[in-house]
């Protein structure tokens, strides 16, 4: 049996030759279903620590809020207690489940078990939580993507409420008071559409900025930027529509900001179909965009919480914006100049990214590559704010995973031809790895191909233990972004729409095919798996399809 340790690579000489699919390997399924945490946003408090919320395995998926250690080789303080998990449902993918107010060193969060708000002090490891949101009895209203009101001592957030219909909720900008031992209902503030997201305060807490969308749109079809005044008694007034409400420009603007200056700064698809960052002049109320690339600055609004750039400091007087964006199945990082109208790329070894927190000359960015699992950098600028000087993992999704590392199958991004002529899709190719293993010349390996959830998902060409597992036994993996598939435009996005079961199914067989005849994959040995979406799209290409001879749905949507 495979040793558990990592094994130096042998030639070619010393290697065991055994059939593809028959190779021993140390990544076992325990493994891959229980050493990895997953990931649930990070902030900073107003000393620059940094914390973060993650969902342990070995406590039943529980979402534990974690500080940084305080020194170098402490241990990282769980603040949140054991008789807590933070996570909401709103939307039933949650997100946005907590936010730190940097000026009270508190925390507000959702409680899984019964979707209430609650207030915690974050000095203190041992500080009790606080409900801040009434008690109905069971969760049926549940909250998401709040922040701090300083102006009027609340907490403004969107409010999903299940109490007069568990199918329709209404969902609502609301604000929940903050009076210590003073629970009331909460006061809506925006209301009349089907959904609600980013709820974003100005530096002066006079504006609010959110995002609204209805039926039977989702907010990557069509959404609406909106700006409203806040009045002396907190009420929100004099509302103007800054994108998505003109009916020649279709756009789904996403993750509005406002700059320490007080400028609104968003991210739309109007004009290239690609999300790019845009400013809003309020004098005329008029859009501009910052920089115009074929590349996606922003992702879906799967979840709440999203924040794919950060404003950041600089010694010398400059507008700089830390953002990421996916171009050509990868991600870069780079700093904006807004007045110049150009960005800077930063070298980090990350490949994927999503979120970015930032404090002072430092970035907290979360992301991953084919030989980093999900994890939390520290990424260091200099004084110009332009250039990487450090580069530090504090936080690891699966850290064991690393000692495994010469099984590792590296990603190659392939991009292959589909059933409509001139229209190509992709996908990440992952050949057999075993560093104690190999297959006769003559012999093709057995392919496993993947169809990602969503559908408006993405496969992303990262360390993934669950794919590892097959390719260290001798299997080949195939992980396809197929028409439909983020990360590439709308256009690229809108394949699939009306052809859902079609687009989807027709490329993974068209990767299948590609691979086979290149040589990659044995034409008798071709199987398909996917979850959720994914899994519709496995019914569907064995139902209605010859190309492959096995697969497993997942948890498929298939009604």
């Amino acid at each position: 049996m495979a040793s558990s340790r990592a094994q130096v690579p042998l030639s070619s000489e010393n290697k065991i030759t055994a059939p593809y699919g028959s190779w021993k390997s140390p990544i076992t399924a325990d493994m891959v279903s229980g050493s990895s945490k997953r990931l649930g946003g990070t902030a900073v408090d107003s000393q620059g620590q940094l914390f973060w919320l993650e969902s342990r395995p070995s406590e039943s998926g529980r979402g534990v809020l974690v500080k940084e250690a305080v020194k170098p080789g402490d241990e990282p303080i769980d603040i949140t207690p054991k008789e807590f998990s933070v996570r909401t449902v709103a939307q039933e993918y949650g997100g946005g489940s907590f936010s730190i107010s940097g000026g009270r060193d508190t925390v507000i969060f959702s409680n899984y078990e019964d979707q209430r708000l609650y207030k915690q002090s974050i000095n203190f490891q041992d500080s009790c939580p606080v409900p801040i949101s009434p008690d109905y009895g069971e969760p049926v209203v549940c909250y998401a993507d709040g922040i701090f009101d300083s102006r009027f001592n609340r907490y403004i957030t969107v409010m999903e409420d299940r109490r007069e219909s568990s199918i329709n909720a209404a969902t609502t900008i609301a604000a929940v008071p903050l009076d210590d031992g003073n629970i009331q209902e909460p006061k809506v503030l925006v209301s009349g559409n089907d959904f609600y997201a980013f709820p974003r305060l100005d530096p002066q807490g006079e504006r609010m900025a959110w995002i609204e969308w209805a039926h039977p749109n989702m907010p990557w079809d069509k959404a609406e930027l909106w700006v409203g005044h806040v009045s002396e008694n907190g009420e929100v007034y004099k509302r103007v529509c800054v994108a998505g409400c003109d009916p020649e420009i279709v756009e789904s603007p996403t993750e509005p900001k406002w700059s320490p200056t007080g400028e609104l700064f968003f991210i739309t698809d109007r004009n290239n179909g690609f999300w790019n960052l845009h400013k809003w002049v309020e004098s005329k109320n008029e859009v501009l965009p910052l920089y115009c690339l074929n590349a996606e600055f922003s992702r879906p609004l799967w979840v709440f919480g999203m924040n794919s750039y950060e404003f950041i400091k600089s010694k010398v007087e400059k507008s700089l914006i830390a953002c990421s964006y996916r171009q050509n199945g990868r991600s870069y990082l780079g700093i904006l100049d807004d007045i110049q109208g150009s960005i800077s790329l930063l070298d980090i070894p990350f490949t994927d990214m999503d979120n970015i927190t930032s404090w002072n000359n430092y970035l907290y960015v979360e992301g991953a590559s084919a030989v980093h699992p999900s994890s939390v950098a520290k990424v260091t600028l200099d004084g110009h704010g332009v250039n990487v000087i450090d580069f530090k993992i504090v936080w690891m999704s699966s850290p064991d995973s690393l000692k495994y590392e010469s099984y590792f199958s590296l990603p190659e991004l392939i991009e292959f031809p589909t059933e409509v002529p001139g229209q190509n899709a992709y996908a990440y190719f992952y050949p057999p790895s075993n560093s104690l293993y190999q297959a006769t010349k003559e012999e093709k390996p057995p392919l496993l191909l993947e169809s990602h959830g969503g559908p408006t998902d993405q496969a992303r060409g990262i360390l993934n233990l669950s794919i590892q597992y097959w390719t260290s036994r001798g299997w080949a993996f195939v992980d396809v972004n197929y028409g439909g598939s983020t990360g590439y435009g709308r256009e690229f996005r809108e394949r699939l729409l009306g052809r859902w079961g079609i687009v989807d199914v027709d490329d993974c067989c068209s990767c299948a095919r590609f691979l086979m005849e290149n040589g990659k994959a044995d034409a008798e040995r071709l199987c398909i798996t996917g979850g959720s979406a994914g899994g519709y799209t496995t019914l569907a290409a064995l139902a209605f399809r010859d190309m492959f001879k096995a697969g497993a749905s997942l948890y498929g949507v298939s009604t």
